[in-house]
C-alpha cells in the first residue's frame, strides 16, 4: 500500500534526528536487492538491519556493504548457544562493523555477558565506536507470553550488561520504569491500515514514539508498498510529529 506524505516533511528525506531512529530491514535473500532497496530508501533511514535470510544469503560481506553505503548496521541473528561461541561470534560481528547485535534474552547472564563482551572487543580490536548488544525479549509473532516473562528477560539484559532490548511497543513503557537506561528496540512498525503481516504485536510509529521506543524497525511494510519512498517518507514525517 503506498502513501501520500505530506510536502512539509521533507519527501526527499528525513533529518539526521530522524534517520537515526528508523532501522530498514533488508529481509530479502540477495544482496545486491538488499543494496538496491538500502541506495533507494537511505534518505530516510539512518540504519539498515540484516536478519538471518540475508546473512544466511551474503554473510559477512552484507555488513561491509551496508555499512560502506552509510548505514549503521544492525545485524539480527538473535546468538543464542553456549557463552564460548556466542562470545566468539560477537567478537567476530564486532570486528566486521555490526553497530547492533542481537542476542536471544532466553539465554542466561553467563551468555548474554559473553556476548556483550565479545561484540565490544571486535569492536574496539578493529578501532570502531562501541556497540550495543541488544536482548531480544519476546517475538513480535509471539502473544502467548506469560506476564512475567518480558520483566524476568529485561532484568537478564540490564544484569549482563546489553545497550538494549528488543520488545513490542506495548511492552516499552514497562521495560522503561524497569530499565530506563537500556535502549528499546521496536520492530512490528506500520502505518495505520497497511497489513501487519505475521506481526501479531504491531504498532504505528507515533504509537511506538509515544510509548518511549528509540529505535523502530519497519521491513516490508515499506519494503513491498506500491511507493516505497513515499510510505517511508510518510513514516519519517510521523515519527517527527510524534518525537516533537
Amino acid at each position: 500500500m503506498g502513501a501520500d506524505p505530506n510536502p512539509e516533511w521533507m519527501p526527499d528525506g528525513a533529518d539526521d534526528q530522524v534517520r537515526a531512529r528508523l532501522a530498514l530491514a533488508l529481509d530479502v535473500d540477495d544482496l545486491v536487492e538488499a543494496q538496491r532497496l538500502g541506495q533507494l530508501l537511505r534518505p530516510w533511514f539512518g540504519v539498515a538491519k540484516i536478519g538471518l535470510e540475508l546473512y544466511s544469503a551474503a554473510g559477512p560481506e552484507a555488513i561491509g556493504s551496508l555499512a560502506d553505503a552509510g548505514f549503521e548496521v544492525f545485524v539480527d541473528l538473535k546468538l543464542l548457544d553456549i557463552p564460548t561461541t556466542v562470545h566468539k561470534a560477537a567478537r567476530v560481528l564486532g570486528s566486521l562493523g555490526a553497530r547492533y547485535l542481537t542476542l536471544h534474552a532466553r539465554g542466561d547472564v553467563p551468555m548474554l555477558r559473553a556476548g556483550v563482551e565479545g561484540l565490544h572487543e571486535g569492536a574496539a580490536a578493529a578501532g570502531l565506536p562501541a556497540p550495543d548488544a541488544l536482548a531480544v525479549t519476546v517475538l513480535t509473532s509471539d502473544d502467548s507470553a506469560p506476564p512475567h516473562v518480558v520483566p524476568h528477560r529485561i532484568a537478564l539484559a540490564v544484569e549482563s550488561g546489553c545497550g538494549g532490548i528488543v520488545c513490542a511497543a506495548s511492552d516499552v513503557r514497562d521495560a522503561k520504569e524497569l530499565a530506563p537506561r537500556l535502549k528499546a528496540v521496536v520492530p512490528g512498525i506500520r502505518l495505520a491500515g497497511t497489513p501487519a503481516h505475521d506481526q501479531v504485536r504491531s504498532a504505528t510509529p507515533a504509537g511506538a514514539i509515544a510509548a518511549g521506543a528509540d529505535l523502530l524497525v519497519i521491513g516490508r511494510a515499506v519494503t513491498q508498498a506500491d511507493d516505497p519512498p513515499a510510505t517511508a517518507a510518510a513514516v519519517a514525517a510521523e515519527v517527527l510529529g510524534a518525537s516533537r
